[in-house]
């Protein structure tokens, strides 16, 4: 089950998300039990889809991405959102902290910035958006400068160095109360096409069945690595990526409270649990997330 606190716990209200957002309603159709639903393998009805939740549910009425980049299933993003709300509030009297004086990082914000953008709206939480990406970088700003209510809550920095998670981003001095990170996953271009095209195969597949969500969204009928690879994969995949998160993280413990990163594979748990046992961490839990059936999970650890 989704969060308790997620927003869209009880699916699409298509009417009124025209309402906030009348583009959307081009691409609104009529399933064979008389749901409205969108076409969850046309990546203009997906963006414009996110565009009116964003605008409805968040009060962010300007949204968009470059073409190819990924357009983010916002309801799983919301849920890690609101896991990492309630492992905050372990330590504030089981009641979350809200405001400015909470500070999060995303990693790989990418161009859609939907992590800060939730977080802000949810929570009053101030962050730093990183990414090596530099179109991700402009989109992502041009995002915050088309919303006042997030000019004084995101500042977005560009990574200079893809080998650096933190390093070059995390100024001395700076504290945080969580990193977050939805790392990319797979571990070649070729794997990540193959993937989506799985991907693609299956939406239109089951396009009219109630189980078809935006948690299976498709990033683009063809894809342009150009743009969007570091979205996809890096040498080594997910596990890789993880394992040097750990290993970087302990050069900031004293800056963040607590490192968190999302981990699509279940099979790698065990090997992300023994590299946390070697870095000799206080602290380390499995959260597990779903949305429909699809079953996600975010591995958090501490010093």
């Amino acid at each position: 089950m989704p969060h308790n606190r997620n927003l869209h716990k009880n699916g699409y209200p298509m009417a009124q998300l025209v309402e906030s957002y009348p583009r959307l309603k081009k691409f609104i159709k009529n399933k064979t039990d008389g749901v409205q639903t969108i076409q969850f393998s046309d990546p203009d009805a997906v963006k414009a889809l996110n565009a009116a939740l964003l605008a409805h549910y968040y009060q962010i009425p300007n949204w968009d991405i470059p073409t190819g980049y990924l357009c983010p299933p916002i309801p799983g993003r919301a849920d890690y959102i609101h896991h990492i709300a309630d492992l905050l509030a372990e330590g504030h009297g089981n009641e979350v902290p809200t405001g400015k004086a909470v500070r999060g990082l995303d990693i790989g914000t990418g161009a859609n910035l939907i992590y800060p953008m939730i977080g802000v709206s949810e929570y009053d939480w101030q962050w730093v958006a990183a990414d090596i990406d530099a179109l991700s970088i402009k989109s992502a700003r041009a995002i915050i400068d088309s919303n006042s209510s997030l000019t004084s809550y995101i500042e977005v920095r560009k990574q200079s160095n893809p080998s650096n998670i933190f390093s070059g981003v995390v100024q001395p001095g700076e504290h945080y109360a969580f990193c977050m990170c939805n790392p990319p996953f797979h571990k070649s271009a070729a794997e990540a096409a193959k993937g989506s095209a799985r991907k693609n195969y299956n939406l239109n597949k089951h396009s009219n069945k109630r189980g078809s969500s935006l948690s299976q969204n498709t990033i683009t009928r063809q894809l342009n690595f150009a743009g969007q690879s570091n979205e996809l994969w890096c040498d080594g995949g997910e596990l890789k990526f993880i394992q040097s998160m750990i290993k970087q993280s302990a050069e900031f413990k004293t800056q963040i409270e607590w490192f968190t990163c999302l981990v699509s594979k279940k099979e790698h748990l065990n090997k992300i649990k023994l590299n946390l046992k070697k870095a000799s961490i206080a602290d380390s839990k499995v959260i597990n997330m779903s949305q429909g059936q699809k079953i996600s999970r975010f591995i958090a650890w501490r010093f």
